[in-house]
C-alpha cells in the first residue's frame, strides 16, 4: 500500500514509512503540550506519551503547525519549542487557515488533531479528555469543535471520556444525535476524566483493543463519515473520586463566572484552576490517564493494523 498524503501537511519520515507499509500509527495532540502543562513538564509529558506508544509497539505521530506547515511526526527541537514558546497559538480547525497562511506556530486541539491526522492518513488518535457541551449551554451556545469533527471525521479517539468540567449528559447526547459511536472500555459506566464514574450508563463497553479495532473495520467497511469515541476510565489507583472533585469543580466554575472568561480561555482556566484548588492532585490524575490512553490507544492502533 503506498501512501499519498496531503499535499500542505508535512508528514515525518518515520511515521511516513509506516503509514506505508499499513504499520500501527498513533497521533497525539498539541496543545496539551503548550497549552496544557508547564514548561519544562510538559516536553518531558510529550516525550514520555512517545515513548509509552512505541512500548506498545506504534509509531508516535504528535500533531502542530509551525511556520505555517502542518506536521505530522515532530523531532525534539519542535517539541521543545512547543512547549517553551509563548506565542504558540492555540488552534482549532477554524484556526487553521489563517495560522497557516500567516505562517504562524500553531498547536492543535482535538479537533484540529482529528483534521490533519485524517489527511495524513492516521485512523487512531489519543488525548486525555474530550471537548463537548459547556455547562450553561443552553445560554453561551459554547460547545466544543470536537464534536462537531466527530461528526464528519473518521479517526478513533482514546480518551479518559468527557472532561469533568463539561455537561457529560448533553454532551453524550451531542454524540447520539451525529451518529459517533462511543465505547466505553471495561466499564459499564461512562467515565468523567478525573472519576471512573460520572452517573451516566456507557452508550456501549468493549473489554479488549481487539473489539475496538473490529469496530472500526465495519465502521470503514460501511462507509461511516464519523469518527468514533473510546473512553478509557482513568486507573483506580489514579482516580479522584467523583464526589471529591464536583465541589472542587464548582468552585473553579464560580470563580470563572466572576472573572468573565469566555470562549477558548474557558478550558485551559479551569484546569488550571482545579490544579491549583487539589494542591496539585488533579494534574497528577491528569498526567496518569494519558500515559494510561497512551498505552490503550496504541494497542488498538496495533490491532488495527493487524489485520
Amino acid at each position: 500500500m503506498t501512501h499519498q498524503s496531503h499535499p500542505l501537511v508535512q508528514v515525518g519520515e518515520e511515521v511516513a514509512d509506516a503509514l506505508a507499509e499499513g504499520r500501527a500509527v498513533v497521533a497525539l495532540e498539541s496543545t496539551i503540550i503548550s497549552h496544557g502543562m508547564p514548561y519544562p513538564d510538559n516536553v518531558a509529558m510529550a516525550r514520555e506519551v512517545e515513548g509509552i506508544v512505541r512500548a506498545h509497539g506504534a509509531v508516535p505521530a504528535t500533531i502542530a503547525v509551525l511556520d505555517g506547515v502542518p506536521r505530522v511526526g515532530l523531532d525534539e527541537a519542535s517539541l521543545e519549542l512547543l512547549g517553551s514558546d509563548p506565542d504558540v497559538a492555540k488552534l482549532s480547525v477554524r484556526d487553521l487557515p489563517l495560522v497557516v497562511a500567516q505562517r504562524r506556530h500553531g498547536a492543535t486541539t482535538v479537533a484540529a488533531t482529528m483534521r490533519l491526522a485524517h489527511l495524513a492518513g492516521i485512523r487512531v488518535f489519543v488525548t486525555g479528555g474530550l471537548g463537548g457541551v459547556h455547562r450553561g449551554a443552553e445560554r453561551t451556545f459554547d460547545v466544543s469543535a470536537d464534536l462537531g469533527e466527530l461528526a464528519v471525521t473518521p479517526v478513533t479517539v482514546v480518551s479518559a471520556g468527557v472532561k469533568s468540567i463539561l455537561d457529560i449528559g448533553l454532551t453524550l447526547e451531542t454524540l447520539e444525535t451525529n451518529g459517533v459511536p462511543v465505547l466505553v472500555h471495561g466499564s459499564d459506566e461512562f467515565p468523567s476524566f478525573y472519576s471512573r464514574s460520572s452517573g451516566y450508563a456507557a452508550p456501549s463497553r468493549v473489554d479488549s483493543a481487539a473489539e475496538v479495532a473490529a469496530a472500526m473495520r465495519v465502521a470503514d467497511g460501511l462507509g461511516l463519515a464519523s469518527g468514533m469515541v473510546v473512553a478509557n476510565p482513568v486507573p483506580e489507583t489514579d482516580e479522584i473520586p467523583a464526589a471529591e472533585i464536583a465541589d472542587v469543580i464548582e468552585q473553579a466554575l464560580a470563580d470563572l463566572d466572576a472573572r468573565g472568561t469566555t470562549g477558548q480561555d474557558v478550558t485551559p482556566y479551569l484546569l488550571g484552576r482545579i490544579v491549583e484548588l487539589t494542591g496539585g492532585a488533579s494534574l497528577r490524575t491528569n498526567i496518569a490517564l494519558v500515559r494510561d490512553n497512551a498505552a490503550f490507544g496504541a494497542d488498538v492502533a496495533v490491532s488495527y493494523a493487524g489485520r
